[in-house]
């Protein structure tokens, strides 16, 4: 794997994904869990392709983040205050 530059029609596996995007497994995992990066299953492991870990960093995609951590703590917030 090359690490300075990721080739968008490359596949790429979680570990190798975690490393270029330098973000722990347990991030990797919410992140796959959540749909905020796709993904195929290939023999029950992962697999990305480097377009998808490309997109990730663009500011559409923190934006998209950000506003889906906000619905979830307000969300969590409406229903703390009922009780």
């Amino acid at each position: 794997m090359d690490n300075n530059e990721i080739k968008p029609n490359a596949v790429y596996t979680t570990n190798e994904t975690q490393k270029l995007l330098k973000i722990s497994n347990s991030t990797i995992k919410r992140m796959l869990k959540n749909g905020l990066i796709k993904a195929n299953k290939v023999g029950g492991q992962y697999r990305i392709l480097g377009k998808e870990i490309l997109r990730l960093v663009s500011p559409k995609v923190e934006k998209k983040a950000v506003k889906s951590y906000l619905n979830i703590k307000k969300k969590i917030v409406n229903k703390i205050n009922k009780w």
